[in-house]
């Protein structure tokens, strides 16, 4: 099969463009994303016929291998989408206002702040960086595996010791630091 050749080419199109679309709306139940997946596939096999190896499968599961692997790439996308618009939307019902408008709730915000720089301070500083490019800088765990040169368990152990040691820091310092409750 030579996949470079148009004719051909069309006859693969048309007998695995179905499988190909069913594979991707099967993950994204949205009909216009899997048209896109589908022709992503088409695309990918058409600029590069030679990934396909017949030794290893046929073509069909190949192209709707692809397509589903497209499909979760974009799903999870959409996922992570979500979550950070669910998150801004958080942080935008709960803001209070202008600070200056309140001046006790404005030195209360800047003294745990403080604690918290502080605390940060004090990690070690694979944990600090790691969690600074997490929660700052908006970076997965395997992001920063990569940005550190470490690897995936490297990376989130670190995130996640760092995270334990702040929380009992801060914790402590917030007990000591806040007025008792009348």
């Amino acid at each position: 099969m030579n996949l470079s050749d148009p004719h051909e080419f069309e006859q693969v199109y048309a007998e695995h463009s179905r499988g190909v679309y069913a594979a991707a709306y099967r993950i994204l139940g949205n009909a216009t994303q899997a048209q896109d997946v589908a022709q992503d596939v088409f695309l990918r096999l058409w600029r590069r016929p030679d990934r396909f190896d017949a030794r290893r499968g046929e073509l069909g599961g190949y192209l709707r291998l692809m397509a589903r692997s497209r499909a979760l790439d974009l799903w999870r996308e959409g996922q992570a989408s979500g979550r950070a618009t669910d998150r801004l939307k958080l942080v935008v019902e709960r803001d209070p206002g202008r600070s200056d408008e309140r001046p006790q709730a404005a030195a209360e915000h800047s003294s745990e702040r403080r604690i918290v720089i502080d605390a940060v301070g004090r990690l070690p500083e694979p944990q600090r960086e790691a969690l600074v490019l997490a929660y700052w800088g908006g970076m997965t765990a395997d992001q920063i595996a990569r940005r550190s040169n470490v690897p995936l368990g490297t990376a989130k152990s670190r995130i996640r010791l760092g995270l334990t040691k702040l929380r009992e820091e801060c914790a402590d310092a917030l007990e000591g630091a806040l007025p008792a409750a009348a």
